[in-house]
């Protein structure tokens, strides 16, 4: 359609239906700079520092962290005090208290005259301090085993042991499982102690810990379920509003979850009633508006063609077909194709479609689609995008590329030509409605200034976006990118 065509490259001054003055023209250089100096602020902004890059950025994670780090840190401070103050002293005493009994048995020893009185003090060390003890004929000190780090046990017991003992002594808390074994030097001999491991630790730390850890899991396990629960309806309703963005209806959502989210769901539901009416009401304005124009236009063709031949007849019939290019034109932005239904296709049929049409009407244009392109669009709005872009580029360029793959999490279209190209300071203004680069007011010429403004509105309303770039061979390069 010849009204949804935009001039693209060739492009030689912008023009907006009059010359700009001095002053539009300063206030658009301090526009631009302005432009720069933010994108310039925005290229040279520090990275964010790494305890932020650390954090989770889901809301899931967040509050997760927010459980969890109170947690944790309850459980550091509870295990620091129940070391300091219960684990700490506990095993203190009770290794004063084997010092003690330690100390009596020796006295004992070294006082005992015979054998018999010996076996006396073997069996009282047995029957009232539950120490197994008997002397080594030897008069050295056997190694301990080897052990990578000390112990608050060994620690403690050395320190009582030191207390109340005057002679030397090794202990051994790592070769047996259940025992600690003491061996004391008499002189010509050595006395050796085995006492159980439980009179040195109370199974108050194992079961504190395991309480403790125990509980924190059940905690977390809970906290996981619930925010879950309160994160997936902020999940849906974003899922739904990127799905309403894009032309897809979505009967089934209702409003869920914690009231805040409730509330949002709302406030989404009559956003998109009221985004509804308004378009259904332009819609209608609008066949109102066409059916009005074409009326009078269709008379007056019907009373040229009465008139028979003639230059001045040519020539209005001429204006006559330029009116209903360009009311076309303005209706097919207006009405931005918002209420054709999005479908599920291969978009590398129908940029075939497009290519072949293309080369029906004379063009050269060459088509590489890499790989097949599920995608669900709308697929009148989609084509007459891409035949916008292709016409444009054929307009103003002898050779068109038309290239389609998978890039950045979705799919890029490229239309290359190898026309003369437009000014990077002015690839963005040609988006706008009705703005030409062409200076003149023929619509032959320089189109109505609505074709990129068409295809860049189609394109955004799938989710993705339309930008214009320097083609490798120097042309103009139409970049579309939409999402999956």
């Amino acid at each position: 359609m010849a009204s949804s065509q935009e001039s693209l490259s060739g492009r030689p001054e912008a023009e907006a239906g009059r010359e700009p003055d001095a002053g539009s023209e300063r206030d658009g250089d301090r526009l631009g700079e302005a432009t720069g100096l933010a994108a310039d602020l925005l290229t040279l902004r520090p990275p964010r520092p790494w305890p932020r890059r650390l954090l989770p950025r889901s809301l899931l994670g967040r509050s997760l962290l927010i459980v969890l780090l109170p947690l944790v840190l309850l459980q550091v401070v509870s295990s620091w005090i129940f070391y300091d103050r219960h684990y700490d002293q506990i095993t203190r005493r009770l290794s004063q208290y084997l010092a003690g009994d330690v100390a009596v048995v020796v006295e004992m020893v070294r006082e005992a005259e015979d054998e018999q009185q010996l076996e006396e003090v073997y069996e009282f060390a047995w029957r009232r301090f539950w120490l197994r003890v008997r002397l080594l004929d030897t008069d050295t000190l056997s190694q301990p085993g080897a052990q990578w780090f000390s112990t608050i046990l060994d620690e403690k017991l050395t320190d009582a042991l030191d207390e109340r003992l005057d002679r030397a002594f090794v202990i051994d808390t790592h070769s047996l499982p259940r025992d600690v074994w003491i061996e004391v030097d008499l002189g010509n001999n050595v006395l050796y102690v085995l006492v159980a491991r439980e009179r040195l630790f109370s199974e108050t730390s194992y079961i504190f810990i395991m309480w403790m850890v125990g509980t924190s899991i059940v905690l977390f396990v809970v906290a996981l379920l619930f925010m879950r629960n309160q994160v997936k309806p902020i999940r849906r309703l974003a899922q739904v509003a990127e799905l309403f963005g894009k032309g897809v209806e979505v009967s089934d959502f209702k409003p869920e979850g914690a009231t805040e989210v409730r509330q949002a769901s709302i406030a989404f539901l009559r956003m998109r009633e009221r985004i509804r009416r308004q378009i259904e009401q332009r819609t209608t304005m609008l066949a109102g508006v066409s059916h009005d124009l074409r009326t009078p236009l269709t008379r007056m063709k019907l009373e040229l063609a009465l008139l028979g031949e003639g230059d001045e007849v040519d020539a209005l019939k001429h204006d006559v077909g330029q009116m209903e290019r360009m009311i076309e034109g303005y209706l097919a932005f207006a009405r931005g194709e918002g209420t054709e239904q999005t479908r599920p296709l291969d978009l590398g049929d129908l940029l075939r479609q497009v290519a072949e049409q293309a080369r029906r009407e004379g063009g050269r244009i060459d088509l590489h689609v890499e790989e097949r392109l599920p995608a669900v669009l709308r697929r009148e709005a989609m084509r007459r995008c891409l035949a916008n872009l292709v016409n444009n580029a054929q307009r103003y360029g002898g050779e068109v590329t038309l290239t389609a793959g998978r890039r950045r999490e979705g799919i890029e279209i490229l239309v290359d030509d190898d026309g003369p190209g437009i000014p990077a300071e002015q690839r963005e203004q040609v988006f706008k409605p009705f703005f030409r680069l062409e200076r003149s007011r023929n619509p032959e010429t320089g189109g109505t200034g609505l074709g990129l403004t068409i295809a860049r509105d189609v394109v955004r309303s799938h989710g993705g976006d339309l930008t214009l770039d320097q083609a490798p061979g120097g042309g103009l390069r139409a970049r579309i990118w939409l999402p999956q």
